[in-house]
This record gives C-alpha cells, sequence and structure tokens, in this order.
C-alpha cells in the first residue's frame, strides 16, 4: 500500500501542475500491457494457493519428523520446510544424483504412488548412527549395501507413517512404503512430461545437514486437488473438545504411582555415635507417642495422620489434610 498523501501535499501537487512546473505525462505509464509466456506443454496445474497449502501440511510433518526421529537416532533432529515448487517430473529425476535414496510410498486411497528423496549424506549419516557410530557421512560416495538399505528401510517406514496425520484435513491416507530405489531410472512412476509438486525440506541430525524432497505428481492429488487450499484446510481441522482432553489426562494422571513415606521424626546424633550403633540403642526423636506424623507425597507435606496398625501392617490414619503446597 502507497504513502497516503495529506491535504497540505495535495494542494502543492495540484498548484504545481496549474503552474506548468510539473507535467502531467510524466505521471502516466506507458500503457504497455506485461505479457507473461505460457508453455502449453507444461501447463501449470498447481497454484500458489495449492503449493502453499502443502507447505503447511509438510510443516506439521517436520515437526513429527522432529519429534518421532531422535528416538531411533538418538540424536537432536531439526526439519525444516525451504519450499514447493511446480516441475515436471523429468526435471525433478534429471536433478538427481547417483546414487540416491527414493522410497517409492503408496498413497492410499488416492491413486498412483509419492515419491520421498534422502540426500545420500542423510543416508550414511543414518546407517553410521543406527548402528552404533557417530552419525558422520562418507567422505566419498558410493552405492548402498544390501544391510544399509534394511537398515535405511526402517526410517523409511517410520517417515511414510507419519505422512497420516498431517493429511487428515484433506483426506484419510494410509500410506505405504513399495520399496526403495538407488537409481532414479527404475523410479519412473508417472511420465516424464505429468507436472508434479515438489516440496523441499532441510533435515539437521546433529551435525550432519542434508535435503528431504517429496514429489507428490499432480495425477494422486488430482481428486483432492480442490481441498488443498488453506480456507478448507482451516476450516476442516478438529475443533480440540478441551473437555475431553481433560478428562483423558484425569486418567492418565490417576493410575501414575507416586511415592508416599509418613515420617515418625527426626533426630541429630555425631558421627562417631551412628558409627557405634547397636541393637537395642535408642534414638531419641523430636515427636511424642501422642503427635500426629507428617505425610510426604514425594517431597511435598500434604497429610497429618495418626500411626497405628492394619492386619499385620503398620499403617497411619489421616486426621487431616494440608491444603499449601
Amino acid at each position: 500500500m502507497g504513502d497516503v498523501l495529506s491535504q497540505n501535499e495535495i494542494d502543492n501537487l495540484l498548484k504545481a501542475l496549474s503552474s506548468g512546473e510539473l507535467d502531467a505525462d510524466e505521471f502516466k505509464g506507458n500503457g504497455e500491457k506485461q505479457v507473461k509466456n505460457y508453455d502449453f506443454a507444461r501447463p501449470s496445474k498447481f497454484s500458489k494457493e495449492h503449493l502453499r497449502t502443502l507447505e503447511i501440511i509438510f510443516e506439521h510433518y517436520g515437526r513429527l519428523l522432529s519429534t518421532n526421529l531422535p528416538a531411533y537416532f538418538r540424536k537432536n533432529v531439526q526439519v525444516e520446510v525451504m519450499n514447493s515448487e511446480a516441475v515436471a517430473y523429468s526435471e525433478f529425476t534429471n536433478a538427481l544424483s547417483n546414487p540416491v535414496l527414493l522410497g517409492i510410498v503408496d498413497f492410499s486411497p488416492l491413486e498412483g504412488n509419492i515419491i520421498i528423496e534422502f540426500a545420500d549424506n542423510l543416508g550414511y549419516a543414518m546407517v553410521d548412527r543406527m548402528l552404533g557410530g557417530g552419525g558422520v557421512p562418507l567422505e566419498k560416495a558410493r552405492d548402498f549395501t544390501e544391510i544399509e538399505l534394511t537398515v535405511i528401510e526402517r526410517i523409511f517406514n517410520v517417515c511414510t507413517n507419519l505422512l497420516s496425520e498431517p493429511w487428515n484435513n484433506v483426506i484419510h491416507i494410509e500410506p505405504r512404503l513399495i520399496r526403495i530405489e538407488t537409481n532414479s531410472q527404475f523410479a519412473q512412476i508417472i511420465a516424464p512430461s505429468e507436472m508434479t509438486s515438489i516440496v523441499t525440506m532441510n533435515i539437521k541430525i546433529g551435525n550432519v545437514e542434508g535435503m528431504m524432497n517429496v514429489c507428490l505428481p499432480y495425477a494422486c492429488l488430482e481428486s483432492v486437488i480442490d481441498k488443498l487450499n488453506t480456507k478448507y484446510w482451516f476450516s476442516t481441522m478438529q475443533i480440540k473438545d478441551d473437555e475431553t482432553y481433560k478428562e483423558l489426562i484425569e486418567v492418565a494422571i490417576s493410575k501414575a504411582k507416586i511415592p508416599i513415606k509418613a515420617v515418625l521424626g527426626k533426630s541429630a546424633i555425631s558421627v562417631n555415635d551412628f558409627l557405634g550403633l547397636q541393637r537395642g540403642d535408642i534414638i531419641k526423636l523430636n515427636t511424642k507417642v501422642e503427635d500426629e506424623l507428617n505425610i510426604y507425597v514425594g517431597n511435598i507435606n500434604k497429610f497429618k495422620a495418626l500411626p497405628g496398625a492394619s492386619s499385620d501392617s503398620y499403617a497411619v490414619r489421616i486426621s487431616s489434610i494440608i491444603r499449601e503446597e
């Protein structure tokens, strides 16, 4: 939005125009229309609204990865969505290097597959970390062995399963990892000229940083493309029922085990007396027999109680509740 002129500035401009100091033609545009080239061979099927909604979905996905992957790597994992763009599938595959880690994922009930691509340095770091190393990538790239691919497949399965939750506001999906390819020539899931949306994410595992790309073909998302807008996405977000969550939390807390102790009394003796204690010695406490005992829940004094017995066990009977922390 441009600056708003004050009344004095407007009066000065009108005065300058009337006196001839300013030429009105200088303020006129050249009248030429800006024409944007359009490639009919590669129509843009993803609008900016679609790409922005995909970024929101994968920002949620990135938070899930940051929460779940540290349990496998035992290192801090940071995930950030860099950008999303619409490109032809051939452009995506031509930009891939060999070897590469491509996970072919079935996106049921949507038709077709999507691709999850990890940078090779992330793959080497994952294997090193999962097998007890420090998570350091190789200095020189090489093909992945069958054992290494089996280890990486476990991480791919975790990443695939986490896709369900972020997409719930659009459609309930049941993603399934079909296979892992290390050569892009064997991952031709659609025609090279077909349009895809590429969501690029930056993953940092400890000190190792690399890119993760998710390739989403238009043919796969075509049936739900109308739902890929922020208005629909936010309107279908599930409204949290605070009362339900409160009940669930209360039930979970009620099952938690906490230590409770009854303090009979306190006393102070010298180290020499402590070392010389024998069976039958008497230690004088600072409480009397008829005094109430302090009952601690954790480290907080919550109750007053009287000592007694229940069956063959020592017990206390609560006499008062201490409301203060």
